[in-house]
């Protein structure tokens, strides 16, 4: 199979062909042609699967046939959960663009409207966009939505994780009944299942692998060590292996702080990206890791959903997540397009509920070892999940957290991405 047999035009060919792609992955291959019949698709694919193009490619093709003059109305509105997703989206809209007369921008939070604004007057075919701002610039009147042919969701299951369901239902009121529909999310949950019967059109069905499966390439392991050694345990790792580049996830946003500070400590550069953070320092923070000036990105799971680091050899669970599906998301970061990755997670006895959870999900028993001087104190015994239960103590005095181990509550409150 290669990508001009799937109905693609010279001009995107010779895009395809600067960026150095020699043929196109399985979910190209799946949903191109649908996409270019006009089909509403509904796919699940991976990271690291080339999605992004599996979808991109086809709308490209399909608007190059009938691009507008003079004003340009938005034809085509693609939406994702986070900033960092929907600049990486735009980024590779252009560079497939670049031969064809297409205009494409982005819109999402935490920066200055006014630019975006004035980009929106001037026309686009193209809009990529997170919800919140989406709406916002159309309550202001700065856009309309009312000649969008083909919209995207892009890492559906994500959005629906941060409450935007509400948001994805409003854009929906204001798109024309009649368009094209394609949906890509890593998992086909109820969720998904539920929210694409509600606007899809006779959806075809794309699996690009085994559903929640990791990537193949990806070597998974396993370190038990106490929680209060995580820190130097990591420190280890990182300065005895030589790590140029490694992407660390915690679970909150004061932990990644902390972790960031301790790094520096020990004369590890390093940088946090999470929702706290400006949009300036996330930009700031990724472009300094990819040009490897930092050798440790902290990140918390909303922040990096969507980052595309070529050639990423390592990423480290510090914490486990309380939803297995994250752990797919996270350590697809590494491995991509075919390259080989390795993650690590560094288990304490709180997370074996966790560590059931993903294993379960992933269909694997992970390899899990111990490094030597860092042993795990048998003494020290678990947190009760579930503290306020009758009877149940555990090292929280009867405090309750709001993490639940087996998974979390629908919410259709807007987090902050």
């Amino acid at each position: 199979m290669t990508f001009e047999s799937l109905g693609l035009s010279s001009p995107i060919l010779k895009a395809i062909e600067e960026k150095g792609y020699k043929k196109p992955s399985i979910i190209q291959e799946k949903s191109i042609p649908l996409v270019l019949k006009g089909k509403d698709v509904l796919a699940s694919a991976q990271t690291g699967t080339g999605k992004t193009a599996g979808f991109t490619l086809p709308i490209l093709e399909r608007l190059s046939k009938n691009t507008s003059k003079g004003k340009r109305p938005i034809k085509a509105l693609i939406l994702t959960p986070t900033r960092e997703l929907a600049a990486q989206i735009l980024e590779n809209v252009k560079e497939y663009s670049i031969n064809l007369n297409i205009e494409s921008t982005v819109i999402f939070g935490g920066v200055n409207q006014n630019p975006q604004k004035r980009k929106l007057k001037s026309g686009v075919d193209i809009l990529v966009a997170t919800p919140g701002r989406l709406l916002d610039l159309e309550q202001q009147r700065a856009l309309s939505l009312s000649n969008v042919d083909i919209l995207v969701l892009d890492e559906a299951d994500r959005m629906l994780d941060m409450g935007f369901l509400r948001d994805i239902q409003k854009v929906m009121a204001l798109l024309p009944k009649k368009r094209q529909n394609l949906l890509f999310s890593a998992t086909f949950s109820k969720s998904i299942k539920k929210l694409a019967s509600e606007f899809m059109h006779e959806p075809i069905l794309v699996e690009a692998a085994p559903e929640n499966s990791t990537v193949d390439k990806i070597t998974q392991k396993v370190i038990r060590v106490d929680k209060i050694r995580k820190t130097d345990l990591l420190i280890k790792l990182i300065s005895e292996g030589k790590w140029n580049q490694v992407l660390v996830f915690t679970r909150t946003k004061h932990g990644a702080n902390r972790l960031c500070k301790k790094l520096e400590q020990k004369n590890i550069s390093a940088a946090a990206i999470h929702g706290n953070k400006t949009q300036g320092a996330r930009t700031k923070a990724l472009k300094g890791f990819k040009d490897n000036n930092i050798r440790v990105l902290v990140a918390t799971d909303i922040a990096a959903r969507g980052l595309d680091i070529p050639l990423l050899p390592h990423v480290v669970n510090y914490e486990l997540p309380n939803i297995p599906e994250d752990y797919v998301h996270r350590i697809g970061r590494t491995g991509r397009a075919g390259a080989k990755g390795e993650a690590l997670s560094l288990v304490c006895v709180d997370e074996n509920d966790y560590l059931k959870g993903i294993e379960k999900l992933v269909g694997i028993k992970i390899d899990s070892r111990e490094i030597d001087g860092f042993e795990v104190d048998p003494s020290i015994p678990a947190e009760d999940p579930n503290p306020m239960r009758k009877g149940r103590g555990g090292r929280n005095g009867g405090k309750s957290k709001s993490n639940n181990r087996n998974g979390k509550k629908p919410n259709n409150k807007r987090r902050r991405y």
